[in-house]
């Protein structure tokens, strides 16, 4: 099964992950891609020009090792749940591959990674100045519903619900089917019992993420539909189609949104180059660094979590994630300029937990060594040799 090529895009990543290994990715820097028109009629989003790094010059394609390659394939298809894989370095795609039937315009259904796009999408409206900040009260977009609560229950803020903070008993896992069987799901969310204080330990709950959609309803006066394809979708050339909404028509806030592989592979290209395409910043360094920051951390897979991202480490590289249920994953590795998509079946099963498992090793004991190998080796081709004999530099033979 042969990779498929598409334009890449430039990098201008934040200094907190140039440190470790950026000497390694100095000449693997990725041709700036063109970005899609809007569709007629639409309304130009109003974008800021970048302040990111001037791109630096273009690269080959890297490629990698055959073994490593054929290992990837082999093992990938074993998996019979799997549908999408594909790994971009420096915003250029260097391997797509689709499985069990699942092709390249087929929309893949993110479960809870589309937390991941309600977060990215409140940190949208921080930037632009719909929301004053991660400390502003929900108390103020909930005046209605809230009422005379305890003032326990009112101080949540919105880096509560952004961090599954709130001290809100979760609306999920048992506890889903009665939440959207209810007639008023922000209602149902806000009245559920306190169960630690805002700020306490980390409660994995849908109903804070939908809190936060609500919040983006009713503080730009768009749907967060709307808002979505105004300020992400339609700059990065991606379609973000419609998905569930509430009894109120509040889209479903952390689950149900889709999104194509090729547009979760520029969700995450984007935060890997700083946030900004084509010199327009989307997303601000500031929330891309404050996003990937640690919170807090989950007490049942022990992995860290900032601004609706996971956080842990794959072959000895920081990596920060969005994670949907049965296998949906979209992996930034910083260090190798890299990102990853995976998709798998969305419905339940008895493989499903076995499933993770081998994608899980998939990822880390086979994709990124053969990222790292693909990387170095580019880089070891492009840097300069010392002429012992002559007492000066020479250039290096490219690898073939």
């Amino acid at each position: 099964m042969s990779a498929t090529r598409v334009s890449g895009v430039a990098v201008a990543r934040t200094a907190r992950h140039r440190r470790a290994r950026r000497p390694l990715l100095a000449a693997l820097m990725a041709a700036p891609l063109i970005a899609t028109p809007l569709l007629p009629g639409a309304t130009t989003p109003v974008l800021r020009p970048s302040t990111a790094p001037e791109p630096e010059p273009t690269s080959p394609i890297l490629r990698l090792d055959p073994a490593q390659r054929a290992a990837i394939l082999a093992q990938a298809e074993s998996l019979p749940r799997l549908r999408s894989l594909l790994v971009s370095v420096g915003g250029t795609p260097v391997e797509e591959h689709y499985f069990n039937g699942a092709t390249r315009g087929r929309q893949a259904n993110l479960k809870s990674a589309s937390k991941t796009l309600i977060a990215i999408l409140v940190g949208i409206a921080i930037d632009r100045g719909y929301l004053s900040g991660v400390e502003q009260p929900i108390a103020d977009f909930f005046p209605a519903e809230l009422g005379e609560a305890d003032p326990l229950r009112r101080s949540i803020t919105i880096e509560d619900l952004l961090t599954m903070r709130s001290g809100l008993e979760t609306t999920s896992n048992r506890n889903y089917g009665r939440w959207v069987g209810s007639g008023h799901w922000v209602r149902h969310a806000l009245t559920r019992p306190m169960v630690d204080r805002p700020g306490g330990r980390m409660v994995y709950s849908t109903g804070s993420t939908h809190l936060l959609s609500a919040i983006l309803t009713r503080a730009t006066g768009m749907s967060t539909l709307a808002f979505g394809r105004r300020y992400l979708a339609r700059p990065l050339g991606i379609d973000l189609p419609a998905w569930v909404r509430d009894p109120q028509g509040v889209y479903l806030g952390g689950n149900e949104m889709a999104l194509t592989p090729r547009a979760m592979l520029a969700v995450g290209d984007l935060f890997r180059q700083g946030g900004s395409i084509d010199g327009l910043e989307l997303v601000s360094p500031a929330w891309i660094e404050a996003s990937w920051t640690p919170r807090t951390m989950s007490r049942y897979s022990r992995r860290q979590y900032g601004y609706g991202w996971w956080m842990r480490t794959l072959a000895g590289y920081r990596t920060y994630y969005a994670w949907g249920y049965g296998g949906q994953f979209i992996f930034v590795v910083p260090d190798l300029d890299s990102v990853i998509v995976a998709t798998s079946a969305p419905e339940p099963g008895d493989g499903r937990r076995r499933h993770r498992r081998e994608l899980d090793t998939l990822i880390d004991c086979l994709v990124v060594p053969a990222v790292e190998r693909a990387v170095r080796t580019a880089a070891a081709a492009r840097t300069p040799v010392r002429d012992r004999s002559a007492g000066g530099p020479r250039a290096a033979v490219a690898a073939p």
